[in-house]
């Protein structure tokens, strides 16, 4: 399963989804992940005070993110939040080191009980591949 981060070490989820210039491309499979591209994109805040819906930036970072089945943020807002779920993208808020919230979000696409793990008695979709 491909996860899309806004982190600015590569190691950490530390940026609002409003300000990142880049996301990294990690790949989670059967519990391990590897960071596999990393994509420029141009920023979604404007740092308007009124803060308009900026739909040219947000379908920019959509189509470069169209193979992730989820986004993980430290903060993001509503009406971006809102538009990714309905392109089908699970969004995670979370802060701290990347691989906990790698496996977050792939539990939470996921459904199984699998936890991101190919036990014998376990079958996932995003692990067979």
């Amino acid at each position: 399963m491909l996860i899309a981060v806004t982190s600015k070490t590569g190691t950490e989820v530390d940026q609002h989804f409003g300000h990142a210039e880049k996301f990294r491309i990690f790949k989670y499979r059967k519990g391990n992940s590897v960071q596999v591209a990393e994509v420029e994109v141009e920023k979604y805040c404007s740092f308007d005070p009124d803060h308009p819906f900026r739909h040219a930036q947000l379908n920019g970072i959509i189509k470069v993110l169209k193979d992730c089945k989820a986004v993980v943020t430290a903060m993001i807002g509503d009406l971006p939040k809102q538009e990714l779920e309905k392109q089908n993208f699970k969004v995670i808020s979370a802060e701290g080191p990347i691989e906990p919230a790698l496996k977050l979000a792939h539990d939470a696409v996921c459904q199984c009980s699998c936890g991101g793990l190919n036990k014998a008695e376990e079958k996932c979709e995003f692990n067979e591949a």
